[in-house]
């Protein structure tokens, strides 16, 4: 029980002072005239001025409230590194039995999970959450039990009691880093692309273990790659991507005995590989109807390079005229292709047949670009079936058609064979058609698939669109010139260019073309698998973690030829994954986590906070320290010890207020002083003048 006197005046605050003011005022006067009453009549206003203020006396009830102390404790990635785990339970226990011999005083506890994404550890923002429900009046300290790598120290709370870090680690804690300074999010396929890395150790590394680092890089499903690499120099390692689409690339350097973590010593990037330009050569036979078709498909795309010639006059015709001189400029036959036939992506025979302008030795060369990497596609008219046909030539040899010499004139609908219904080129494209079907297209030459795909088929079921592999190379073989009706709406038409694109692409070998792919694409921690084949149920995909350990995944069919799985990661890292002959990595989490970039305990990122609050840092590997009360103001911190400021709050339970005096005794002390004042100059003899 506590009591206090309070204040409630009759009158406004400065009225009463106003009215002091005046009776102070008189007193010095009547001083002055040395009145003898005058100090009677002064108590005498000091009693009416009180009665004015109205006292009162104030009991309460009072029940006393603990102090609360927090202790926040670092769950995030790098306190589950070394020792620090066992280092830091231990500690919370003896930091919470410490504060549980104080008296009057209770440990509230919170922890700080990874943050989401790449956020890195905010044991800031969790403290500021656990504060909202702890009455400020009772805080009486914070302690923090990290390595004090804390990633929002600049969003500290205001804290009216000190904060305390007490470090985990050992003073001879060392880490390896590995850096990736730049790396680019595109890079043209076959240029190099430069990356700039660095090898940082932090900590008490070892004298025999600086200086050299081995570094390891890995591009996709390649053989790795192996440098020996000075620490702490700014290295430029130029790159190649191997194939167009998202690349993924690992740079690793070898773990040693005793660092911290390996973890930071792996880096994945993923770079999109890009075509600089697509060069196409179109070679057109005659002037047709279809001509334009291919020439505005590949004017439309500003990634591609196109040279295009047609045989607009030729040469069987008997005028006279030279076959030197049936051109206004003279075409660099020979060296497009035979000097620079492998600067091409794609040529195009469009309608072509031999007329004596290509040599066969040139046929030979383009048959020869093919084996070694290149892509021919050919759109056939009624020439492919006669003695001029390119069937015929060298190229023979890459064709995976044998033409009947049969040229069918009739109305059909192209339709996907069950093969085209899987392959990527044609995949979908009937989901596209309109009611009715596709519209129809009126000439279909025929010929006899030997090897390769059918994907579509035309009149009576003959193929219609057949593709095949040839040696590193493509080729492609469309039985009709015809496509030209879809593209201009005959029936409802058909979906021209996207399968002119797709095949173009499918020559040209972009990677989401491509009939036996194993991908895997990453979203948070959830790993999404696809397979596709053209063959019949994939069997389990092998996933196999950073730590080496392997995990089997089945599939389920999504869409024709396509299947798909989904696993969720246990941790970030790169993971590879098997299939038969197929391979794929996957990169989960960000390339560099920010929970690894510094790892040796320390107070600097906290520093600022500690001495705005008057705390310290503890190394726990000295010990867990003391727990002292000591005064708000004074010094919190010293050797083996730490302070909480006790707050000694207090609950209110009952309020309690009476009148010093009632007012008419007030008013008999104002009336006998006055009185007395007047009796007692009464008596007293007069002045003399």
């Amino acid at each position: 029980m506590t009591g206090a006197v309070v204040f409630d005046p009759l009158l406004s605050w400065p009225v009463i002072w106003a009215l002091a003011g005046l009776a102070a005022l008189l007193l010095v006067l009547a001083l002055w005239q040395r009145m003898t009453g005058a100090l009677l009549r002064a108590l005498a206003a000091v009693a009416v001025l009180a009665a004015l203020a109205n006292p009162s006396w104030q009991q309460e009830d009072r029940t006393p409230l603990s102090d609360i102390v927090v202790v926040v404790v670092d769950d995030s990635a790098s306190q589950r590194i070394a020792d620090r785990p066992a280092q830091t339970e231990a500690a919370l226990q003896g930091l919470l039995s410490r504060i549980a011999r104080l008296p009057a005083t209770e440990a509230r506890v919170v922890r700080v999970p990874d943050a989401e994404g790449d956020g890195g550890t905010l044991a800031m923002a969790r403290l500021a959450e656990a504060l909202a429900d702890v009455p400020r009046a009772r805080l009486a300290g914070a302690f923090l039990i990290s390595d004090g790598q804390v990633h929002d120290a600049a969003q500290a709370p205001d804290l009216p009691a000190p904060l305390h870090v007490l470090l985990t680690g050992q003073p001879t804690d060392w880490d390896r880093r590995l850096v990736v300074k730049t790396a680019p999010a595109f890079a043209i396929m076959g240029e190099p692309v430069s990356l700039i890395l660095r090898i940082e150790d932090q900590g008490a590394v070892p004298p025999e273990l600086a200086g050299v680092a081995d570094l390891t890089v890995t591009i996709g499903a390649e053989a790795p790659m192996h440098f020996a690499v000075p620490v702490g120099e700014d290295l430029e390692l130029p790159v190649n991507l191997p194939h167009g689409g998202i690349n993924v690339l690992q740079l690793s350097v070898a773990p040693q005995t005793g660092e911290l973590t390996a973890v930071n010593n792996t880096a994945v990037l993923r770079i999109n590989g890009v075509r600089d330009r697509l060069r196409v050569l179109l070679v057109s036979g005659e002037p047709h109807a279809g001509e334009r078709v291919w020439r505005n498909l590949l004017k439309s795309d500003a990634s591609v390079d196109l040279v295009h010639f047609t045989i607009l006059r030729p040469p069987e015709k008997q005028d006279g005229v030279p076959v030197t001189e049936l051109s206004l400029i003279a075409f660099p036959t020979r060296e497009l292709f035979v000097d620079k036939v492998d600067e091409f992506d794609l040529i195009i025979f469009d309608r072509y047949r031999r007329r004596g302008i290509l040599p066969m030795s040139y046929l030979e060369s383009v048959r020869d670009y093919v084996r070694k990497g290149g892509a021919v596609l050919i759109a056939a008219g009624p020439e492919f079936g006669s003695a001029d046909s390119l069937w015929r030539s060298p190229l023979a040899d890459i064709l995976p058609v044998e033409p009947s010499s049969r040229v069918l004139e009739e109305g059909f609908r192209p339709a996907l064979t069950d093969l085209g219904r899987k392959h990527p080129v044609t995949e979908g494209l009937d989901a596209q058609a309109p009611e009715g079907g596709w519209g129809r297209w009126f000439r279909q030459i025929d010929m006899t698939a030997t090897r390769g795909q059918v994907v579509m088929e035309g009149i009576g079921a003959r193929p219609l669109l057949v593709l095949d592999r040839e040696g590193e190379g493509r080729v492609a073989m469309l039985a009709s010139d015809h496509i030209w009706l879809w593209g201009r709406g005959f029936e409802g038409g058909g979906p021209q260019l996207e399968l002119l694109r797709r095949l173009a692409h499918w020559t040209m070998k972009e990677p989401e073309l491509e009939e036996e792919t194993l991908t895997a694409d990453g979203q948070g921690l959830e790993l999404t698998v696809t397979r596709r084949t053209l063959g019949d149920a994939p069997g389990e995909v092998t996933i196999t973690a950073p730590d080496g350990t392997e995990t089997g995944l089945a599939l389920q069919e999504t869409r024709p030829g396509l299947w798909q799985g989904s696993w969720d990661a246990p941790g970030m890292g790169l993971y590879r994954l098997s299939q038969g002959d197929k391979t794929a990595v996957a990169a989960l989490g960000p390339a560099a986590p920010r929970e690894f970039e510094q790892t040796i305990a320390s107070p600097d990122p906290m520093q600022p906070v500690l001495s705005a609050t008057g705390g310290g840092a503890q190394r726990l590997s000295d010990g867990v320290p003391d727990i002292r009360r000591v005064a708000e103001g004074r010094i919190a911190a010293g050797r083996g010890w730490l302070g909480i400021t006790p707050r000694e709050a207090f609950l209110t339970l009952d309020i309690r207020i009476r009148p010093l005096l009632p007012p008419w005794a007030f008013l008999l002390l104002a009336a006998g002083l006055a009185l007395a004042a007047w009796l007692w100059e009464g008596r007293q003899p007069p002045r003399k003048a």
